[in-house]
């Protein structure tokens, strides 16, 4: 009898990390970084690094070299990091804020999805993690919270708001411990943790049950825990931090009881580097996407109360705050702990990097399906440019890909989100490894057969352009259907009034401190935050940056300056809600019954065969 499969694959990681535990950090085909420009890491008496949204990105950006560290590098950094702040007399946590799944070979390409994923991750010894979206759209990734991330991080894994339905007896409980509150390891700091996620009511149609952050909040056991009367409250979370349930109901909640104690919020979900003061003793910070970011926050100032009663309210002193984003590369890594190549790789690390190269190898993550002829960009050019991906979605492979033998002969309208892709296209090797970072969904398509074409025009322009249809509805539909840094700009929800942000983080821009000045500055991340310029590690070249639409359509069959009477409306199954919401708020007898089953292409499948014919195979 052959062991069972996450068992075996279990023994291939642990074997091939112990046969090659001496090899370098960093992927085999991982592109090395060039040393840049670099701001120094302020530390305080309490520390936070952060990741969120990696998306399985474990492996690190192996064609990007200013992301190019893998998962094992961050164990290696994060261990010299604890071991600093053990020197220094000050505390460190670890943070993770969920989207751990979806998005990646790592995950995606194994049967079952994330057969290695959850060993590899746990490698990581991380204080305070929550789940995210992505951790509870499908059954099966909702078994694997439960049944892996949960037990591997114990009471570290907070879910406040989040609970788990189990399919078989249909019981429903707490995903994992509500709040946490603990003493940190070197100064004794108590910290009152939480780990929400977002008012996600997609999740209830899963074996997942998201309360509302507004309900949350006014049960039992959390006014009980926001009256702990705790050093520092963290708020970790799966949340923009311009979102309201951050920046109002649970800063209002935490602070109307607590007026001076300072809170950090550690967020995301919106794929982009961001922070902002909520007042003089209230940070929120997230920390970007696909494990190109590591967060880094501190604070300094009077952490540690006397917890004696006081007639009235004691000096509380001043509390400042620092943050940076971490570009995750070895030379930064190097950098910010003081060492170097021969000293800084850790046995873990070492072996955390082997098993991802056992399980790239074990997926044929490699296998190689054509020569991309140029780079094509979700945002650094503008929709219509050709090195845009959606207008060569658009041109090249909607007509190709969405098709039907036996309605091929009827013209067609085909309507795909730009959130059906998520990564950026490299010229040179595409491989499958390439194929999933862009495109990790296997949705097909759905049609309505013979639609007027005034209709279905009518349909792709309600979604292209919701918000002028439907300016007092929410904005939940065109979020969802657009990629998610689009989401910073749906969601600007910040009830704080324009003001000094860099007063109100207690730091001045003139204090950075830079080191390696004399190096070349390469493109990158270049952030502009609330609270300043100054917040990237990394002194990069700014690259542009432009909206995509939410949704794309092409026309085929249809002669141009000709109107047919009729088309084959065609759509990815993931647009069918939004579709049925157009039908909804136009009151149109179109709905479900009106959607069938549209050609023989999975939409991955459909651009793997696409590459394999119009690319070249010799690169």
């Amino acid at each position: 009898m052959g062991l069972p499969l996450a068992l075996a694959a279990r023994l291939v990681l642990c074997g091939v990390a112990n046969l090659i535990g001496g090899a370098l950090a960093m992927q085999p085909s991982a592109v090395m970084p060039e040393q840049q420009p670099l701001r120094n890491l302020d530390w305080g008496k309490l520390n936070f690094l952060q990741t969120t949204d990696t998306h399985g990105w474990l492996g690190g950006h192996l064609t990007e070299p200013s992301y190019s560290a893998d998962w094992g590098d961050y164990v290696s950094f994060a261990q010299h990091m604890r071991r600093m702040a053990d020197e220094k007399g000050v505390d460190l946590l670890l943070v993770d804020a969920g989207d751990r799944v979806e998005g990646n070979g790592l995950y995606d390409s194994s049967t079952p999805k994330g057969l290695y994923l959850y060993d590899i991750y746990r490698q990581q010894d991380i204080d305070i993690i929550c789940p995210g979206n992505h951790e509870l759209y499908k059954g099966y990734a909702v078994d694997g919270e439960h049944d892996h991330t949960v037990p591997n991080y114990q009471n570290n894994y907070i879910a406040s708001n989040v609970d788990y339905v189990n399919s078989t007896t249909r019981v429903r409980e707490p995903l994992a411990p509500r709040y946490r509150k603990f003493k940190t390891k070197n100064q004794g700091i108590e910290v009152v943790a939480f780990g929400f996620l977002f008012n996600f009511r997609e999740a209830n149609i899963t074996n997942s049950l998201v309360q509302t952050v507004e309900d949350t909040v006014k049960e039992e056991w959390f006014q009980q825990a926001i009256r702990e009367d705790p050093d520092v409250f963290v708020v970790n979370g799966h949340v923009g931090v311009e979102m309201s349930e951050f920046n109002n109901t649970l800063y209002r909640a935490i602070r109307d009881v607590n007026p001076e104690t300072p809170i950090v919020f550690l967020g995301g979900h919106v794929h982009v580097r961001n922070a902002t003061m909520y007042d003089e003793r209230a940070i929120a910070v997230a920390s970007g996407r696909y494990f190109e970011t590591i967060g880094w926050v501190s604070m300094d100032g009077p952490l540690k109360r006397e917890k004696t009663p006081s007639p009235r309210p004691h000096d509380t002193g001043k509390i400042t705050f620092s943050r940076r984003y971490i570009d995750t590369n070895v030379l930064g890594f190097y950098h910010h702990t003081g060492l170097t190549k021969e000293t800084f790789d850790t046995e873990r690390g070492k072996n955390t990097t082997a098993m991802i190269t056992a399980a790239r190898e074990a997926m044929d993550l490699e296998e190689f399906f054509g020569c991309a002829p140029q780079s094509y960009w979700m945002t650094r050019y503008p929709y219509g440019d050709k090195n845009n991906i959606y207008t060569f979605l658009e041109q090249e492979l909607l007509a190709e890909i969405a098709v039907f033998k036996e309605r091929v002969d009827v013209p067609r309208l085909v309507l795909i989100n730009t959130g059906a892709l998520r990564f950026d296209i490299f010229e040179g090797r595409f491989t499958r490894d390439s194929m999933v970072n862009m495109c990790p969904f296997t949705n097909g398509w759905v049609y309505i057969p013979d639609m007027p074409y005034a209709d279905a025009k009518h349909v792709a322009d309600v979604l292209l352009h919701w918000e002028d249809w439907f300016p007092d509805q929410s904005r939940q539909y065109l979020m969802l259907l657009g990629i998610p840094t689009c989401e910073l700009n749906a969601r600007r929800e910040t009830f704080i009034a324009p003001r000094d942000a860099m007063k109100l983080s207690g730091r001045a821009a003139g204090q950075v401190q830079l080191s390696g000045s004399d190096y070349k500055i390469l493109p990158g991340h270049t952030t502009v935050d609330g609270m300043g310029s100054d917040g990237d590690d990394t002194i990069h070249e700014t690259y542009s940056y432009y909206t995509p639409p939410s949704v794309v359509t092409t026309e085929v069959g249809i002669q141009e300056r000709e109107t047919p009477e009729k088309v084959d409306f065609v759509f990815i199954s993931f647009m069918k809600k939004h579709v049925l919401s157009v039908f909804k708020n136009l009151n149109s007898t179109y709905g479900e019954d009106d959607m069938k089953d549209y050609g023989e292409y999975k939409l991955d499948g459909g651009i793997y065969d696409w590459v394999r014919m119009h690319w070249s195979q010799d690169c």
